[in-house]
């Protein structure tokens, strides 16, 4: 129980981080979209290529909390899961 614990937190810690840099990266490629440094069909394609990986990440994450029943952090997670899913869903990619 407790390696399971610690390979749910590790992973948890890199996949978090990925989505920070996930989150950077947009923010980033949305403020080159608006000061005219790429049009919108460009900006459209590198975002849209990352909504799939990153729903994949957090999903595996919040149900790896569920199966080693951290329901607290389950919790939290998944409000934000349940936005990727429906942006996952809606994604014309």
């Amino acid at each position: 129980r407790r390696r399971m614990e610690a390979v749910v937190f590790v992973f948890s810690l890199l996949d978090c981080c990925a989505l920070i840099f996930l989150s950077v990266y947009f923010i980033i490629t949305l403020s080159d979209l608006e000061c005219d440094y790429i049009n919108a069909r460009s900006c459209c394609s590198k975002l849209n290529k990352w909504v799939i990986p990153e729903l994949i990440g957090h999903t595996i994450v919040t149900v790896l909390l569920l199966i080693s029943l951290h329901w607290f952090i389950f919790l939290l997670n998944l409000p934000v899961a349940t936005w990727n899913i429906y942006r996952g869903s809606n994604c014309p990619c």
